[in-house]
């Protein structure tokens, strides 16, 4: 529960059971002029969620949205309820992967309800935003919503960062001396990074839209808040480039790669070559005269054996002399 002018909050911690959810809705009808409520749910039920939402106002289309956690970002308007669905993001460096989950936020009169699926939270941050800049909380209700924007914004650029320094140790790894196969850890970082833009680039209008003037969102938001919310809005313009730059780069890295696996085939394919010219003298050798024929040159000098054995190791090493300045070997 805060109080706009002073900055002043209570906390009322408890389990969305039947008593808990009075409890909240009597500390909702309780505000007095200037205080609004932040309701937290963690993974609710639809029974749960509807109780609710049936004393705040929530078309039932939010309630569905809100308890089914599979929505792009998008912003809408309920009457004089503004929901903001958001991706929440992170990265695990053990497994090399972005993980996602997702965050509805509904904006009344006097109250914000917030509901998340999945482990990152960035309500706990930006809750702390909050206390440490209270002035923030003259916008009323506007203010949790930029700070939650702004939390999970800042995750984006985090998460941006790490998928980049994975991105560089997979090009040396790429480039290295080695001849290791790293095609499926680039296909594997790739759908990290379209996970990735699926979290952000829908994100990117949305803010666009709660900077839009007088009657374009069905109201009109206060002049002094749309700053800062402009500077969420660069810093996820600056993401959404990054992690485009970052796919951009993972193509050229599997192209970088199936060029290299190309070279090293063809080197492969020389070496075969180069081997099978050097065997093809002794045995080209070794048939003539093995064919067995009664009058065969030299067939009965004392020298001819050792003489055939001398042309067959002189002729493979004259070719492997020249295979391996030519660089086949």
């Amino acid at each position: 529960m805060y109080e706009e002018q002073s900055g002043r909050s209570e906390t009322v911690e408890c389990g969305l059971e039947e008593e808990a959810c009075q409890l909240v809705l009597k500390q909702l009808r309780g505000l007095g002029e200037g205080e609004f409520g932040w309701v937290r749910l963690i993974d609710p039920s639809e029974a749960e969620l509807t109780r609710l939402a049936k004393e705040l106002g929530l078309h039932p289309l939010a309630v569905e949205d809100a308890v089914q956690a599979q929505q792009r970002p998008k912003r809408e308007r309920f009457g004089e309820v503004l929901a903001v669905a958001l991706k929440t993001l992170w990265y695990v460096e053990a497994e090399a992967a972005v993980e996602t989950g997702e965050m509805m936020v509904f904006v009344g009169p006097r109250y914000v309800l917030t509901v998340r699926h999945g482990g990152a939270d960035p309500a706990a941050e930006a809750t702390r935003r909050l206390e440490a800049d209270p002035d923030m909380l003259r916008f009323g209700p506007l203010s949790v919503l930029h700070a939650v924007l702004d939390v999970a914004v800042d995750a984006y650029s985090n998460a941006a960062d790490r998928v980049r320094a994975a991105l560089t140790k997979l090009e040396d790894r790429v480039f290295s001396t080695s001849r290791e196969d790293h095609t499926e850890a680039i296909y594997s970082l790739k759908r990290e990074v379209r996970e990735f833009r699926d979290a952000v680039q829908p994100l990117v209008p949305v803010l666009q839209g709660l900077l839009t003037g007088p009657g374009q969102d069905g109201q009109s938001h206060p002049p002094k808040v749309l700053p800062y919310f402009r500077d969420v809005a660069d810093h996820l313009n600056r993401t959404d480039t990054e992690v485009r730059s970052l796919d951009e780069l993972l193509n050229s890295v599997l192209d970088a790669q199936q060029a290299r696996v190309g070279t090293w085939q063809n080197d492969d394919m020389r070496r075969i070559s180069a081997w099978a010219a050097i065997f093809a003298i002794p045995t080209m050798v070794a048939g003539v005269y093995g064919m067995n024929f009664e009058h065969m040159p030299e067939l009965r000098w004392s020298y001819g054996y050792p003489l055939a054995l001398g042309l067959m190791v002189l002729a493979s090493g004259l070719l492997y002399r020249a295979f391996r300045r030519n660089g086949w070997l």
